[in-house]
């Protein structure tokens, strides 16, 4: 990019499917800027990307929790810019070999992928801090890296529901310091997805002195 020239502010809009990997090997070369969405297969984390990028099909949502098995990449207007979307947990029916084939890989994308900016983690609201969640508050912690929480399907819940699930998230998540983002989230009814876009340009929006040149 020419020096001289303004990057374009981020337009989530403009998502669009770039490539699929199973392994680290095959991910878009390690420049620019990631951010990644992690959760359980049950979390609605496609449709919370669906959501912010305001397009119903560019990540897949099954009624079979679990069917998304690669990592999925997602290009966006701003160059070197990516939105991720790592596999889900929890409900997938395959075998345990191949359970453990993602996790292996999936370990390799978290501590090895350099340009990766922050995580997002989305979690159901109303079943919040699984062990699945837990352990990746505690990558993150462990790794420094920033964490966004999603606490979705906030719609299946009464506002005052909600607003007591959040305070009990946010007590629970106090000693960590990785997270940066704590947001009511809803896919239904586009609660926090605002927000969330505002994260989201944060993080790479201000890692450009820090992308390859």
């Amino acid at each position: 990019m020419d020096p001289d020239q303004t990057p374009k502010s981020i337009s989530y809009n403009s998502a669009r499917f770039l490539i699929s990997a199973s392994r680290l090997e095959e991910c878009p070369p390690d420049i620019g800027a990631e951010v990644a969405f992690a959760g359980r297969s049950n979390a609605g984390k496609s449709s919370a990307l669906n959501a912010i990028t305001a397009n119903g099909k560019l990540a897949r949502t099954s009624k079979t929790p679990g069917r998304t098995r690669l990592i999925n990449f997602f290009t966006l207007n701003r160059e070197g810019s990516r939105l991720v979307d790592l596999p889900g947990y929890g409900y997938a029916k395959v075998s345990r070999d191949m359970k453990d084939d993602w996790q292996k890989h999936l370990g390799h994308y978290l501590n090895d992928r350099r340009c990766l900016r922050g995580l997002v983690l989305v979690m159901d609201i109303r079943h919040p801090l699984t062990d699945f969640d837990q352990m990746m508050v505690d990558w993150c912690e462990h790794n420094n890296l920033p964490l966004m929480i999603l606490a979705t399907k906030a719609d299946k819940l009464k506002f005052g529901q909600a607003k007591t699930a959040m305070l009990g998230i946010a007590k629970k998540l106090k000693a960590f310091s990785c997270v940066e983002h704590l947001i009511m989230f809803s896919a239904t009814s586009k609660r926090g997805v605002e927000e969330c876009r505002e994260a989201l340009t944060d993080w790479l929006e201000a890692s450009d002195e820090e992308i390859p040149q």
